[in-house]
């Protein structure tokens, strides 16, 4: 793996870059709203418990249920526009906007929104790239034939605009993608100018890989089931104010399968290795946070966390207990169990509409600006971002980029609520993903769900685990919202 310097940069911080804050944005992947410690999850997590502490908790936050979609959004700051592919020329990135004002840019992990001249990260804004460009991969050996597929498929890897197809012995993504962050701080740090370090593991999407050393931590840690574990994060939660206790658990997902028939040795491993790999991620944050400290900028940066989508119920491979979860030779998945476990309290998954599917845990620090072990009930989404990276950046969004007229933005900053302040909360916020379609405004909520075929209804400040419809007792509304939906899927093109 690639050596990284470990120089502490003393020279003084210039004006430009005093005014302006550096940003660093860490996504997971495939990650429960509950999986970690400051959100109610069992995981050891003192890098994110300790961002959390020093910072702010935002506990209604939304991304879009699904890998592809979501970076579309985070990346423009636009609604999916799935035609003809969802990275655009008439659309800017993170990287290239920021570029406009003066930020040195550098992607580290997965992309996941295309290889071609025109949505390649490296032409697309970003002074630095290294990755995956696809969706998931071998942890151990990236370029490794992936059976989920027929046939196996080899996975797009590279730095910059170059390929890489071979890979050391001891190679393990997430501590790759952490090394070359970490290059880009150091390296951008000594340059004196802010800077914007993007960066999206691919943990803990399956397949689950894992160091021996971090799985045996968690062995035996779920010998407690789903069920129980569901219940003991919601104790948990309710306990640091992050689930309002009026709310009920919600019930049982249709794809769930009983504890106790189940193979409890074999679903506990499964558990244990997920958590291994985010357990992983968090001792890499702390090394994303130690290089902050030692380049002198970590009171100038703005570091946020938030993940793609909810738990992931999918299953590759089926439920096959042959296949040994952690090391590199099998390909195995935590399956719908777990997936829906791992959203608790809420109901759903990655995929579906529904709380579980599109609520994501969002840690905001900011020494300079966010006071210390907040919380916000503020409403955020992941289109959100794009302004506030502009907002801090001091800069406009523009309206023509390299000579074509650009989407209008459509998410709104985020900056002020770092600061302790209320924004006005968005009027609207919309999903679609595989049929499944959900519209919120203010504290009403309106689902489709792509099995069930009709229209819900959820009061979101009375029962945001959804497990009370409202449709029949408030069926004009229900109409009005799902109209508002349809008019939103019309102007984006969303599938309907």
């Amino acid at each position: 793996m690639a050596f990284v310097a470990q120089v502490i940069y003393t020279q003084p911080v210039n004006a430009d870059q005093a005014s302006r804050p550096n940003i660093v944005l860490i996504m997971a992947d495939d990650m429960g709203f509950s999986d970690i410690g400051c959100y109610g999850g069992e995981v050891k997590t003192p890098n994110l418990d300790s961002m959390a502490k020093d910072g702010l908790r935002f506990l209604q936050f939304y991304n879009n249920a699904k890998c592809t979609t979501t970076r579309a959004s985070l990346v423009t700051g636009l609604y999916p526009r799935p035609r003809g592919g969802l990275l655009k020329t008439n659309m800017v990135t993170l990287g290239e906007a920021l570029k406009t004002a003066g930020y040195q840019t550098s992607l580290s992990g997965k992309w996941h929104l295309g290889s071609s001249p025109t949505t390649h990260p490296f032409h697309r804004g970003f002074d630095r790239y290294y990755g995956l460009l696809d969706g998931c991969c071998n942890f151990f050996n990236p370029v490794q034939p992936d059976p989920k597929f027929k046939g196996g498929k080899v996975r797009k890897f590279g730095r910059d605009d170059q390929k890489i197809t071979e890979f050391p012995d001891d190679y393990y993504t997430t501590d790759a993608f952490t090394d070359h962050a970490v290059e880009s701080i150091h390296q951008f740090a000594a340059a004196n100018k802010p800077f914007f370090v993007h960066v999206c593991y691919t943990a803990p999407h399956y397949p689950l890989h894992a160091k021996p050393a971090d799985i045996a931590k968690y062995r035996g840690k779920f010998r407690m089931g789903w069920y129980e574990m569901r219940k003991q994060r919601l104790a948990r939660q309710i306990a640091m104010g992050i689930i309002d206790p009026k709310w009920d658990m919600s019930s049982d997902d249709s794809r769930a399968y009983s504890w106790e028939t189940a193979n409890q040795d074999w679903e506990d491993l499964r558990m244990a290795v997920y958590a291994a790999m985010i357990d992983s991620m968090d001792q890499n944050i702390g090394r994303l946070l130690k290089a902050l400290d030692e380049t002198g900028v970590a009171d100038n940066t703005v570091v946020m966390f938030l993940s793609d989508n909810g738990g992931c119920a999918e299953e590759p491979g089926g439920r096959n207990t042959a296949a040994i979860p952690g090391p590199k030779e099998f390909y195995t998945a935590v399956g719908p169990a777990w997936g829906w476990a791992q959203n608790a309290p809420f109901c759903r998954y990655k995929s579906w509409v529904h709380e579980g599917g599109i609520s994501t845990p969002f840690i905001v620090r900011w020494p300079a600006q966010t006071k210390a072990d907040g919380m916000t009930q503020q409403v955020g989404h992941i289109i959100d971002i794009m302004a506030t990276c502009m907002d801090l950046a001091g800069k406009p969004y523009p309206e023509e980029f390299q000579g074509q007229k650009i989407l209008p933005l459509e998410g709104t900053s985020l900056a002020p609520v770092f600061r302790g302040d209320d924004r006005s909360p968005p009027a609207e916020l919309c999903w679609e993903w595989s049929g499944n379609r959900a519209v919120r405004q203010g504290n009403w909520k309106c689902v489709w769900d792509s099995r069930i075929k009709k229209w819900e209804l959820y009061d979101m400040q009375d029962d945001r685990t959804e497990t009370r419809n409202l449709a029949e007792k408030f069926p004009d509304r229900t109409a009005q919202m799902s109209r508002d939906w349809m008019a939103w899927a019309e102007r984006t093109g969303a599938p309907h």
